[in-house]
């Protein structure tokens, strides 16, 4: 049977959607949130609420939850992942050079590989803190972007990166190849990031958003697009394809981004080109600062020869 919850908002949420206030609320998922408003199972104010909605401090917020045999659940699955290589490994981390097609962790939804049950199959223990699908992450690459992750094994090196990347103090360099030239070919996008109020899987530059600053400079300029070393200084999520999009100069083979298709298909890309490929930070172990570097992918580099 469901549970039904009804509770005033509190002020911390104030401006916040439906599906996030319940998320924070209650712990579901995103996704599974919008869910409920869809089946008309979130009254806001005694009216129906719509998952984009947006909560005010007081309001009264009623949801009927599902029990939780009937809440989906996503579970680690031991399995190689081909192309997965180790950069680093000792008592307190491991860094991973993560191949595209592969999740961080598993997701209700997701039933590709994962980072997380490709270290389980190659016998890596990890921290146990965190839900527990996705036990050690501290930070996430996109399903389609490579490169270079850091995952935690103990519980002290989960706690201290984990507020290593909340306080912006991780080194994350990626390089993208992007359509066109940015104008100025050094520069900061400074515009906060929130999900598309249209599509459930696609984020957009709003007045709402979360702050997010993404730093750039061209490293090399080609007739139909630029190759560009950028640094975030905060990681929402797309958010690189999402500042760079809102631009005009989407990640080449990004379409879900607005991308030229011909361009992708003559350079053979099946998705976006973006990767990870520097990663810094004080090792939580031993204080001192550590980087790791990762190299193009065999699809990304072909791109770039035949530009």
């Amino acid at each position: 049977m469901p549970d039904a919850r009804t509770l005033f908002v509190p002020e911390g949420l104030e401006g916040e959607r439906v599906d996030a206030a319940l998320a924070r609320l209650f712990g579901v998922s995103r996704t599974r949130a919008a869910e409920l408003a869809r089946a008309g199972d979130v009254q806001l104010n005694s009216r129906q609420a719509g998952k984009s909605d947006r909560v005010s401090a007081g309001d009264l917020l009623e949801v009927a939850l599902p029990s939780p045999q009937e809440v989906p659940t996503a579970t680690v699955v031991a399995e190689p992942v081909p192309g997965m290589t180790i950069i680093h490994d000792d008592d307190d981390i491991v860094v991973v050079d993560k191949p595209v097609g592969v999740a961080a962790h598993p997701s209700v939804g997701w039933t590709g590989p994962t980072v997380v049950g490709g270290l389980a199959a190659a016998g890596y223990r990890i921290a146990t803190s965190g839900a527990s699908e996705r036990q050690g992450i501290v930070s996430r690459l996109d399903v389609g972007t490579s490169g270079l992750m850091v995952v935690a094994k103990s519980e002290y090196a989960y706690s201290v990166l984990k507020q290593a990347f909340r306080s912006r103090s991780v080194d994350k360099t990626y390089h993208a190849l992007v359509q066109g030239l940015p104008d100025p070919v050094v520069g900061t996008i400074d515009a906060p990031i929130g999900r598309h109020p249209g599509y459930d899987y696609k984020f957009a530059v709003m007045e709402k958003g979360k702050p997010s600053v993404t730093h750039y400079e061209v490293i090399e300029a080609f007739r139909a697009a630029s190759l560009l070393d950028i640094h975030l200084e905060t990681g929402r999520t797309h958010q690189i394809r999402v500042h760079f999009s809102a631009l005009h100069h989407p990640c080449a083979g990004d379409l879900t981004y607005g991308a030229d298709p011909t361009l992708a298909a003559r350079l053979g890309l099946e998705r976006q080109w973006l990767h990870a490929v520097g990663l810094g930070f004080e090792h939580p172990g031993s204080g001192d600062y550590v980087s790791f570097q990762s190299q193009y992918p065999s699809d990304l580099q072909r791109a770039l020869d035949l530009l």
